[in-house]
């Protein structure tokens, strides 16, 4: 991947929310490539050929270092990516999609949220994809998510909450004898939602 410039990544501070998020979506990663070895899914616009080298670490750090976007476009891109996977139940997140949805989500963020923001020819320089692929990627993401964009302060504190929480549940931890639940989904417009994320 080309460096669009040469800032040092040392120098900043990589905000929490970047190491829950990676965290989060690593083991939900993961946990789908495991079970779609037992069940068939979708290939989308999305899913790469084969697994990225870079980690969803890596990979966020970068998008951080080089998009210069707000700590809170990351909540915000994680929240369009939890509504695309619920409008898209047979695209779920896996090793093979992961890193092309997190710079389409970011993408999307930034320009939804950030009065500043790079073109989509820069954005695809930073994730290693082409300028035609990033314009395609963004299209179909906005049509999955049927341009529901708008996050309410509420929806936003409680996905803030979730990515702590999920950020103390390792997968092999067991709380009462009972594993943790690893999932990267809940539905927003439930009463229930915050009861939802106790474990």
């Amino acid at each position: 991947m080309a460096e669009p410039e040469t800032n040092n990544l040392e120098q900043q501070t990589i905000p929490k929310v970047i190491t829950f998020l990676s965290s989060l979506l690593q083991r939900v990663a993961e946990s789908n490539d495991h079970i779609c070895r037992f069940q068939s899914q979708k290939i989308s616009v999305f899913h790469g050929l084969t697994r990225p080298t870079i980690s969803i670490r890596s990979y966020l750090e970068r998008i951080f270092k080089y998009a210069n976007c707000s700590p809170s476009c990351f909540v915000v891109a994680y929240v369009c990516l939890d509504r695309f996977v619920q409008m898209q139940p047979s695209s779920p997140i896996n090793s093979f999609n992961v890193h092309r949805l997190l710079i389409t989500s970011v993408l999307v963020s930034a320009k939804f949220m950030d009065d500043i923001y790079y073109n989509n020819a820069y954005y695809a320089k930073v994730g290693g994809i082409s300028t035609v692929e990033m314009n395609v990627l963004e299209l179909d993401f906005l049509f999955g998510l049927g341009f529901q964009l708008n996050v309410i302060p509420a929806t936003f504190h409680t996905y803030c909450s979730f990515l702590q929480r999920e950020m103390w549940a390792e997968p092999s931890l067991n709380i009462n004898g009972r594993p943790l639940k690893i999932q990267c989904s809940f539905n927003e417009d439930e009463p229930t939602h915050q009861q939802q994320l106790a474990v």
